[in-house]
């Protein structure tokens, strides 16, 4: 059984009209979205239709979940860290454990 991925975007230097368009499309797309905390400019998530967790008060383990059983359920999940993920965020640790479990990401 082929499983979704979890979509991890980063919210660029803060402004909402610098995303990416991809990031913009993703996050407007999604049915979950766990972002972190006070580090990502909160105008960026208005009024899009995904359930929203805040990861600045979950354990790695939550964060985990969250993404695992939206996965399970069909959803598309978007993690959205601050700045550019590729550079400034800690995402290897989940990325790991996401491997660990057979889902992919992108």
């Amino acid at each position: 059984m082929k499983m979704e991925r979890v979509y991890f975007v980063g919210a660029g230097p803060g402004d909402p009209e610098l995303i990416t368009i991809k990031g913009r499309k993703l996050l407007d797309q999604a049915d979950v979205v766990i972002y972190a905390g006070s580090l990502v400019n909160l105008e960026i998530i208005r009024g899009i239709k995904a359930e929203i967790f805040d990861s600045s008060v979950m354990t790695l383990e939550e964060i985990i979940d969250t993404m695992t059983r939206g996965i399970a359920m069909g959803k598309m999940v978007v993690r959205l860290h601050t700045g550019d993920t590729s550079f400034y965020s800690a995402i290897s640790e989940q990325i790991e454990r996401l491997c660990a479990s057979g889902i992919e990401y992108s």
